[in-house]
């Protein structure tokens, strides 16, 4: 028997955007992306009996689903909340295992387990996970934080942020570090090489070849980096470097971002930017060297190059850095920092007991 044609459905532009995307997108869940399906052929005049044809679903689904969009839009295509089984547990025991994580843990420990709050409170292990997860606590995680105590916090910040969002004109901005006692590892057996169902291998164990101090130049502006590996991290070292840095850009002003390290503070150092009063120094913050650019690129240079390398001799080590910093000088591009100095200010002030209240 042919039902009545159905009048389209009326969708709101943002969804018709929102609904394609979900049918398009190969991680939409597959039975949400059948109900966008549906929903948009019936916003074309699709007869129901054509779309649960096209679709591969019954008729009776497609009706549901062009009702529960009618109602309440796309929240309407989520499935609705199962009221399951009422909880074993009263207010006051969830309250006490609330109570228990977050005070002093047993003697003799650091944190709280699922097992011990337990055998402490006579629930079952799942439950006290099930009364975490509601409480949003974690127990078996930890975080680091560090807050500067510096008194010119704030002074500095924008400093250095108003270097990377507004450089002076025809200035060069340069992020500078050093990354020091890089190890040349070699593992004591050759790597297992990736093949169809089996990931890279290779041994834990390892022979240390010697070390060497990588200092390092990110161009703000350009990305590109200029780099010099050392034996060492002297104030003489960091200077060698700065007047490498001094030769590879040997016209107009250098205003140089660089952390608090005494290597960077030398009277040597300050008599030779006496005699340089082109170039700047603009210090990060104590205990935020992250705020320094070079630092990212480090990042990136450890876990594309280092991290996984295999090294026989530190002179290996150096012409693999110095290969990495070709390659990226070929194809570099900047960071774009994205926060301003009143956002940073914003949580950098925050005291560490604003935290832990907050999370409670």
């Amino acid at each position: 028997m042919a039902h009545p044609p159905a009048p389209p459905l009326v969708l709101a532009d943002a969804d018709v955007v929102r609904l394609r995307a979900l049918v398009r997108a190969s991680t939409t869940e597959q039975r949400l992306a059948t109900r966008a399906r549906l929903v948009l052929r019936a916003a074309d005049g699709v007869a129901i009996e054509r779309i649960a044809a096209e679709v591969g679903v019954a008729i009776m689904t497609v009706k549901l689903w062009r009702r529960r969009y009618a109602e309440a839009g796309l929240a309407g295509l989520a499935d609705a909340p199962r009221p399951g089984p009422p909880p074993t547990y009263a207010r006051a025991d969830r309250d006490r295992v609330i109570a228990l994580t977050l005070g002093p843990p047993p003697e003799g420990t650091t944190h709280w387990s699922a097992r011990r709050i337990a055998e402490r409170v006579g629930m079952g292990t799942t439950t006290v996970q099930r009364i975490w997860a509601e409480a949003n606590l974690k127990p078996h995680r930890v975080e680091t934080f560090k807050f500067s105590t510096d008194p010119a916090l704030e002074a500095k910040i924008r400093d250095v942020v108003g270097l990377y969002l507004d450089p002076p004109d025809g200035a060069i901005v340069l992020s500078l570090d050093e990354k020091t006692q890089i190890q040349a590892l070699d593992r004591t057996q050759p790597l297992l090489p990736m093949r169809p169902g089996q990931v890279e291998r290779h041994t834990h164990d390892y022979t240390r070849n010697g070390t060497t101090c990588l200092f390092a130049a990110l161009e703000v502006g350009t990305g590109t980096v200029t780099t010099e590996t050392r034996q060492r991290h002297t104030g003489a070292d960091f200077l060698a470097f700065l007047r490498l840095v001094a030769r590879e850009y040997p016209e107009g002003d250098l205003h140089v971002v660089l952390d608090n390290v005494s290597t960077h503070k030398t009277p040597d150092v300050q008599a030779w930017l006496l005699r340089h009063p082109r170039i700047t120094f603009h210090f990060t913050p104590t205990s935020a060297s992250w705020m320094n650019q070079v630092e990212t690129w480090f990042g990136i240079l450890t876990r594309q190059t280092i991290h996984r390398g295999s090294f026989r001799s530190v002179k290996e080590l150096v012409a693999m850095i110095d290969a990495f910093t070709r390659q990226w000088n070929d194809g570099s591009s900047p960071f774009h920092w994205v926060k301003s100095a009143d956002e940073i200010l914003a949580k950098a002030v925050r005291k560490p007991r604003a935290i832990s209240e907050s999370g409670h």
